[in-house]
């Protein structure tokens, strides 16, 4: 009987020196105390407890997790141990096994802001979206100033397919934790990937100190052709980070605002940078064929066509760069291979027929504009006039021969 009593006053010790080690955040030494404690009476729920709580302040999530599950075992559904074991657990990412423990201790009391928002993380990370916001909606009634639930919410909302919902919440968090501030561009990108531009734009607006959101919007109003307004956005972009990206698309703003002397700087050091791209070969040389720098646009399209020789496109303009700079057999021979990789457009035959009939090849431009004459069907009324014109003098040219 006395060693009984021994013993319970030695694990009072043990539990006693615990809850001090506790009090003075001295987790090790509380560690060792409710070891000891443990040791003279595994069934201790108390002791058991309080080691995985020093085990939780130590972040030895392992070990806290044992100890919170070996307290649930003596003592069932003791809230404390299942509020932070199920912590514990969502924050080792795993949400399964905090699920269970969560869903009891906001059943057990739900007055309680904790257990419920955690409920409604545990919910979310598990793909339950419709259980998370309902959860979340029940957290956010017994604390509308909590950032964290604010954000939960606005991701539920999210995964929802309900971007609209979304955004009074991602705006509620950041106006309460000015870090979550990022989220909205988050919401941003999501908007831009149900294509719904504008609402995307509107976001970007707000982050005029962010170069990369700057540049993003400028692209969008690039793309929904509202070129006036990206200028301005894609030049400050630019001038804050000469990225690559921002520098090509700030030349296709200027291409677009006819502005193609400032482009072509622009499209000449990306050039540089980025010889293999082929579209960005393209843009730079209509843009020296628009500025009517014919020649330079000439060399642009030939490197055009050796990136990808089976288009037809760049030949086709490679010819006429050549028939502006006068060159046209080179100009012919870009015309015939166009048409050989499949433009067998009126206007292909069109122009080699001009081009024969300046070289004197009196036979073949004759039946080149034969065959635009078939093709063009009257959709082009003045070269089709020209040609018919063409083709009678040069009937009367080949029979005097």
């Amino acid at each position: 009987m006395w060693f009984a009593a021994l013993l319970l006053f030695v694990q009072a010790d043990y539990t006693s020196d615990g809850m001090k080690a506790l009090e003075e955040s001295r987790f090790a030494d509380a560690v060792v105390a409710f070891t000891k404690a443990i040791a003279v009476d595994p069934k201790d729920y108390f002791a058991h407890f309080n080691l995985a709580m020093a085990h939780t302040f130590l972040h030895q999530d392992d070990e806290a997790v044992a100890e919170y599950r070996k307290t649930l075992e003596i003592k069932p559904r003791l809230y404390e141990a299942e509020l932070n074991g199920g912590i514990v657990l969502m924050r080792q990412k795993n949400p399964a096994e905090a699920l269970p423990l969560l869903e009891d201790a906001a059943g057990q009391k739900p007055a309680e802001f904790r257990p419920r928002y955690y409920l409604a993380e545990s919910q979310l990370q598990t793909g339950d979206y419709s259980k998370a916001e309902e959860s979340y909606r029940q957290a956010l009634a017994l604390d509308a100033k909590s950032a964290g639930a604010n954000l939960g919410m606005a991701q539920a909302l999210v995964q929802e397919g309900r971007l609209a919902d979304a955004e009074p919440y991602f705006r509620h968090a950041a106006q309460i934790e000015p870090n979550y501030r990022g989220y909205l561009l988050q919401l941003a990108n999501l908007y831009e990937k149900a294509n719904q531009p504008a609402e995307a734009i509107a976001i970007y607006r707000e982050f005029a100190d962010n170069p990369a959101a700057q540049a993003r919007m400028g692209e969008l109003l690039m793309e929904s052709r509202k070129y006036a307004d990206a200028l301005p956005r894609l030049e400050e972009a630019y001038q804050k980070e000469p990225t690559p990206a921002n520098r090509i698309s700030l030349a296709a703003a200027y291409v677009f605002t006819q502005q193609g002397e400032k482009a072509l700087p622009l499209l000449d050091q990306a050039v540089a940078a980025a010889p293999n791209d082929f579209d960005l070969r393209m843009m730079y040389a209509r843009t020296l064929r628009d500025r009517r720098k014919f020649a330079p646009a000439a060399q642009q399209f030939y490197a055009a066509t050796r990136l990808k020789p089976a288009e037809a496109k760049p030949w086709t303009e490679l010819g006429d760069m050549l028939y502006m700079t006068g060159d046209y057999p080179q100009a012919l021979a870009a015309f015939e291979q166009a048409a050989k990789n499949g433009d067998a457009s009126a206007g292909n035959w069109f122009l080699r027929a001009i081009i024969l009939d300046k070289l004197r090849q009196l036979k073949p431009a004759k039946a080149a504009y034969e065959q635009f004459l078939a093709l063009s069907q009257g959709k082009n009324p003045d070269q089709e006039f020209q040609a018919r014109q063409r083709v009678r003098i040069l009937e009367r040219e080949i029979a005097r021969r």
